[in-house]
């Protein structure tokens, strides 16, 4: 089996541990057959259901007061993570997998969670100000509270064309659909399903779409916005973990010593399969771009040998 072959057989599988889009989808689910669970309780025990809502729901979604905000900030993680109608949870759902399924594969397993928290904050913000700022003539229209994956989902779709809008998906269909129509028809079929009055879901959602640009716009400028909340999780992480992995020790330098005008004597380390193995599965994780340059000689020198 050659490189390229352990590379593809390396991608992240749908059972992989650490699956990030698998996570994001268990927790949309869970969430909401949770909300539905205690619907359901709320009608068999023949509570009163208008009190659902106020009792439960709002403590999930977003409100539109800074001060109800004040006490709930959990909800601007929560809301991201929403869904009241069926309907809607399959179709952000479907459209996050196909999405975050090719993110994965192009950027590795831990771009496509911070991407979809940025968007979903950028949404939150956008929603809140609107709602502050723009005069409210019709009460009746006037959002109460924002739900849904909507805003973080556009985000993860305009992050995943901006890195390759030329990906081709369908290949059956005459040489496959570039990605950045796919893109085109779900923000369209998104915004169509909104009400034309309720400019704020509009401005939310198109805030984490501009969020998912910027963040690959940074990116490939050698700035990670996802750095400091994978930081975050591997500390979480790290706290329920008694074999805490060591700190990595500072690389040391290549050369051997440093001649000024000559190309110094350069020590190439051992090509093991086990050290190859290590370098794929950061492929994986991180993307081939955050390889050093001393790992990407190390695929290199790999694959000349096993053409010679």
């Amino acid at each position: 089996m050659n490189l390229q072959e352990q590379r593809s057989g390396r991608k992240i599988l749908l059972g992989a541990d650490g699956n990030a889009l698998v996570n994001l989808v268990v927790v949309n689910a869970v969430l909401f057959v949770l909300l539905k669970f205690i619907y359901v309780i709320y009608q068999l025990s023949h509570m009163n259901m208008a009190s659902y809502g106020p009792t439960v729901v709002d403590w999930f979604t977003l409100p539109v007061t800074i001060d109800k905000l004040a006490t709930r900030p959990w909800t601007l993680v929560t809301y991201m993570f929403t869904h009241l109608d069926v309907l809607h949870v399959l179709a952000n759902m479907l459209w996050l997998w196909m999405f975050g399924y090719i993110l994965q594969d192009l950027t590795g397993n831990r771009k496509l969670v911070p991407i979809y928290l940025l968007g979903g904050f950028a949404g939150a913000f956008v929603f809140i100000v609107t709602y502050l700022l723009m005069p409210h003539t019709n009460a009746l229209t006037s959002p109460t509270a924002f739900i849904g994956a909507n805003a973080s989902i556009l985000a993860v779709a305009v992050a995943t064309t901006a890195v390759a809008p030329d990906y081709r998906i369908f290949p059956m269909i005459n040489g496959g659909i570039p990605l950045w129509i796919i893109t085109a028809v779900y923000i369209i079929v998104n915004f169509a399903g909104m009400p034309v009055s309720n400019a704020h879901h509009y401005l939310a959602q198109i805030a984490g779409g501009v969020t998912g640009f910027l963040f690959i716009y940074q990116m490939r400028r050698g700035r990670d916005w996802s750095s400091w909340i994978n930081r975050f999780f591997d500390w979480v992480e790290n706290l329920f973990n008694p074999d805490k992995p060591a700190l990595k020790k500072k690389k040391k330098d290549n050369f051997f010593y440093k001649v000024s005008g000559q190309a110094p004597f350069k020590k190439y380390p051992h090509i093991t399969q086990q050290r190859i193995d290590q370098i794929l599965d950061k492929i994986n994780q991180e993307g081939y771009h955050m390889l050093t340059d001393e790992e990407k000689d190390i695929l290199k020198r790999a694959a000349n040998e096993e053409e010679l």
